[in-house]
């Protein structure tokens, strides 16, 4: 194969790929057309059916009409050669001849209208019950159409705003990681500034109990108590008769 001919076989494949794209990307506009166009080929049958079934109208009124004649030609045979009349009567004889043959006729002409009718009525009802199928097709395809492009539009919508929330996830963590960050480095500061003094060192003395920390509300009252009893008179202490309960009583009454 020579390249122009590859060059023309390759635009052909791209023609043909195109083309099928847009055949796929309009397949239910070119639906909705085949439907319009196979029920416009319904109408004209239907048309064409009414037509033929007037034809076949005129044909069985014409045939019975020519059954009646003839009917009535044999009953004028009947009576003529009642009366003996036997030359009227064979003329009368020949007409009824002729009428015979042409409703033979008739009747073959008349079986074949009624077939064709019946096979177009049953053919154009088959094509009116596909063209209702492929309508009922067509709809739901077109719903179907529509759910999907209704579901693409949430699953996008809700993609976005699942990348937007991830988006603030990702500020807050940076946020709490700068933070803790900044905890860190302020309380590494602290601990460096109280290793380079004395602070560090006078928490651990007062922890040891080397040096006084702070006082306590227990060592005030406890001092207070000390305080009390040792501003009792001695010459209450030296009393004859003083007991040491009654001391203590007094004691008791000063602290209070």
């Amino acid at each position: 194969m020579s390249i122009l001919e590859k060059i023309l076989t390759l635009f052909r494949g791209a023609a043909t790929e195109a083309g099928q794209s847009i055949v796929d990307k309009n397949a239910t506009r070119i639906l909705d057309q085949e439907i319009r166009d196979a029920q416009s080929s319904s109408v004209r049958a239907k048309e064409e059916l009414t037509r033929m079934m007037a034809q076949q109208k005129l044909a069985a009124d014409k045939l019975d009409a020519k059954r009646a004649k003839k009917a009535e030609y044999e009953s004028h045979i009947g009576r003529l050669l009642s009366q003996s009349n036997q030359d009227l009567a064979h003329e009368v004889a020949e007409k009824v001849a002729a009428l015979e043959s042409e409703i033979t006729g008739d009747e073959t002409t008349l079986a074949t209208l009624e077939g064709t009718v019946a096979k177009l009525h049953g053919s154009i009802k088959s094509a009116d019950k596909r063209i209702e199928s492929l309508q009922q097709q067509v709809d739901q395809v077109k719903a179907n159409e529509s759910v999907l492009r209704a579901q693409a539009a949430i699953a996008a919508r809700h993609s976005g705003q699942n990348a937007k929330l991830r988006t603030a996830l990702d500020s807050l963590d940076r946020v709490k990681t700068r933070q803790a960050e900044e905890a860190a480095q302020i309380e590494a500061a602290n601990t460096l500034s109280d290793s380079e003094g004395d602070g560090d060192l006078q928490r651990r003395l007062a922890a040891a109990g080397v040096v006084a920390g702070q006082v306590s509300a227990d060592d005030v009252l406890a001092r207070f108590q000390k305080t009390t009893v040792t501003q009792v008179a001695p010459a209450q202490l030296d009393a004859p008769g003083a007991s040491t309960a009654a001391l203590t009583q007094q004691a008791e009454r000063v602290r209070s």
